[in-house]
C-alpha cells in the first residue's frame, strides 16, 4: 500500500471517530463522596474515549483530562463522609426522611445560585445528552429542560421509593425489596405491612414536600419550566446500580438498564507496612469497613469489645477502617488505618472474608473480588443491600442490635468455611458473565440517548393513570356487571318462586277466568 493511501485512510479514521464525539453534561448535585466515587469511573471514561465531558458537582477533578471541565460546587455545601454513628432504628430511618428532603431542597438552591450554572444556563451551550443523577431531587431536571437536551438518569444505589411510579416500575411489598428497609424478596407480614407504610410516607414527603419545593426554587429563576414529576417521566434511560445476579431478578421496563460494578478499578498491589502485615497473615486477612458515612467510633463499646474478642479467638490477622486512635489491641493482630486501599485489600488473595455495613459500593467490589461478606447494615440502602447479600448467597447479614461475641464468631466461622468461600467464588464468576461490560453497557446506552434522542423509551406503564394501573375502572364494571345479574336473578327467582308457591284451588280459578275471557 502507497504511504499517501494510508494517510488518507487514518485521516478518515480519526475524522469519524472526532464525528462521534459528543458533548455531555453531568449534574450531580448531592453532596454525598459515597456516591460521586461511582459517577466518576464512568464520567471518566466518557471523557477517555473521546467525548467532551461538562460536569456540574461538589468534586472538581485535580487532574482532568483536557476534555473533562467541571462546573465546581465545591465549598457551597459540607461533604458528606462519616458522620452516622452505627445505630440502626426507626428514629434513625425518620432522620434519613428528614435528610433526604433538606439536602434536596439545599441542593437545588445551592445549585441554581452558582453563578458558574446560571451563565451555563444563559449561554446554551448544545449538548447532545445530559447526565441526572436520581436520588433525593428532581432539580436537575429543570437545567436539563432549559438546555433541551435528553436525559439519562443514573443511580449508585437501589431505586428510590418515588422512581418507580415514573418510570412504570410495578411495586409490590410483597416481593420488591424496600430502599430502607430489610426482608429482602421475601418479607414477613409485618415487614410488608412496614413496607407499605414507610413507602407511603417516603413518596408523600418527596412529592409534596421535596418536589413543591424544588419547583418554586425552579420558578424564581425561569417561568417555564413543566412540572418536575413530567420531566422526570421524559428520562430517556436510568443506568440502574443494580445485577440481576446480586439483587435478584426483578420487573424493569426496557429503559431501566443494569449496570452495576462499572465503578470497580483494576488493583494495584499493596505498599509498605499495610503490604508487610497482609504478606505476614499465615492464615489469611479479615477486612472491617463500615465506608464513608457511617463513623465507626461511634460503635457501643459492648460491640467494640465483642468484635476484639472474637478476633483474639480467630487466627486471621484483622484490617480495621477506624476513624481514631483509641482502638487499643496487639499490632501483630490488628491494624487499623482511617484510610484505607479497599479495593486493593478485597482484590488481595489472602482476604478471606469481609465485615461491612453493606453499602452497595462495598459489596460491589466484595462480589467483583469473590469475597464472603457479613453484612451488619446501619442505614440507607444497606438494610435492602444485606438482605440481597444474604439471599444471593455473597454472605450472611448480622444486625447491630444482635451483635455479641457468640453471634459474631458463629458468622465468621460460616463464611471461613472453605465450602462457603466456593460458593461466593461461583456468585462472582456469574456476576463477571455478561455479554457486555458494565462499564460499556453504561456508555453504550448513553450514546444511543444521543444517537436517538427524538423517539420515547418508556413503558406505557408510566403513563397510565392510577386508577387504571390497579384496575379501578375495570373492577368497577365487572362489580356493576355482576350486581345487575344477580338482581336480575334474583327477581326471576322471585317470580318463579311466588307462581311455584299459589294452591291449586288458586290455579284452576285462574285457569276458568282465562277461558270465559
Amino acid at each position: 500500500m502507497k504511504p499517501i493511501s494510508l494517510t488518507v485512510i487514518l485521516s478518515l479514521i480519526l475524522l469519524i471517530d472526532y464525528s462521534t464525539c459528543l458533548n455531555i453534561l453531568g449534574i450531580f448535585p448531592y453532596q454525598g463522596k459515597s456516591h460521586f466515587f461511582v459517577f466518576r469511573v464512568y464520567l471518566r471514561e466518557l471523557a477517555r474515549r473521546g467525548h467532551d465531558v461538562t460536569v456540574i458537582s461538589h468534586f472538581p477533578e485535580s487532574d482532568a483530562p483536557k476534555n473533562y471541565h467541571d462546573v465546581s460546587l465545591a465549598g457551597s455545601a459540607e461533604p458528606i463522609e462519616g458522620d452516622v454513628p452505627i445505630v440502626n432504628s426507626y428514629i434513625t430511618l425518620l432522620g434519613v426522611s428528614l435528610f433526604l428532603t433538606t439536602s434536596g431542597i439545599d441542593n437545588c438552591q445551592i445549585m441554581l445560585a452558582n453563578k458558574q450554572v446560571q451563565s451555563l444556563i444563559r449561554e446554551k451551550p448544545k449538548f447532545d445528552v445530559i447526565v441526572v443523577e436520581q436520588f433525593n431531587s428532581d432539580c436537575a431536571l429543570g437545567i436539563a429542560y432549559k438546555l433541551q437536551a435528553p436525559v439519562v438518569g443514573i443511580m449508585s444505589h437501589v431505586m428510590m421509593p418515588w422512581h418507580y411510579e415514573r418510570l412504570g416500575v410495578p411495586y409490590n411489598p410483597s416481593y420488591v425489596p424496600f430502599h430502607f428497609l430489610g426482608g429482602g424478596t421475601k418479607p414477613t407480614l409485618y415487614e410488608r405491612v412496614e413496607r407499605t407504610v414507610f413507602d407511603f410516607y417516603f413518596r408523600n414527603l418527596y412529592n409534596y414536600y421535596t418536589q413543591r419545593n424544588n419547583q418554586n426554587t425552579l420558578a424564581k429563576y425561569f417561568d417555564d419550566v413543566p412540572p418536575l414529576e413530567d420531566l422526570a417521566r421524559d428520562i430517556k434511560f436510568l443506568l440502574l446500580y443494580h445485577n440481576f445476579i446480586y439483587t435478584g431478578s426483578r420487573l424493569f421496563p426496557s429503559n431501566v438498564i443494569e449496570v452495576g460494578g462499572f465503578h470497580v478499578v483494576e488493583a494495584k498491589p499493596l505498599q509498605g507496612d499495610l503490604k508487610k502485615f497482609v504478606d505476614e497473615a499465615e492464615h489469611g486477612i479479615v477486612y472491617i469497613s463500615f465506608g464513608s458515612v457511617v463513623k465507626p467510633s461511634t460503635m457501643p463499646a459492648e460491640k467494640v469489645r465483642a468484635v476484639l474478642n472474637v478476633m483474639k479467638q480467630l487466627p486471621q490477622r484483622f484490617i480495621w477502617k477506624w476513624d481514631d486512635k483509641t482502638l487499643m489491641m496487639d499490632k501483630n493482630k490488628l491494624y487499623t488505618s482511617d484510610w484505607l486501599p479497599q479495593v486493593d485489600i478485597l482484590a488481595h488473595p489472602k482476604t478471606l472474608a469481609f465485615m461491612s455495613h453493606a453499602g452497595n459500593g462495598g459489596t460491589t467490589e466484595a462480589i467483583h473480588y469473590g469475597v464472603p461478606v457479613i453484612a451488619m447494615p446501619v442505614v440507607g440502602d444497606q438494610p435492602s443491600n444485606a438482605a440481597a447479600i444474604e439471599e444471593s448467597g455473597l454472605g450472611i447479614q448480622l444486625q447491630v442490635k444482635d451483635l455479641t461475641e457468640d453471634n459474631l464468631l458463629k458468622a465468621f466461622k460460616t463464611v471461613l468455611d472453605p465450602k462457603f468461600l466456593h460458593r461466593v467464588k461461583k456468585v462472582s464468576e456469574a456476576w463477571h458473565d455478561r455479554p457486555m461490560s458494565p462499564i460499556d453497557t453504561a456508555v453504550y446506552w448513553t450514546e444511543f440517548a444521543a444517537r436517538h434522542s427524538n423517539f420515547t423509551f418508556r413503558t406505557a406503564a408510566a403513563d397510565v393513570p392510577f386508577y387504571q394501573y390497579i384496575m379501578l375502572d375495570v373492577m368497577a364494571v365487572l362489580i356493576l356487571l355482576f350486581s345487575v345479574i344477580a338482581v336480575l336473578f334474583r327477581t326471576v327467582l322471585k317470580i318463579c318462586t311466588k307462581s311455584s308457591n299459589k294452591n291449586p284451588k288458586e290455579v284452576r280459578t285462574s285457569k276458568k277466568k282465562a277461558k270465559r275471557a
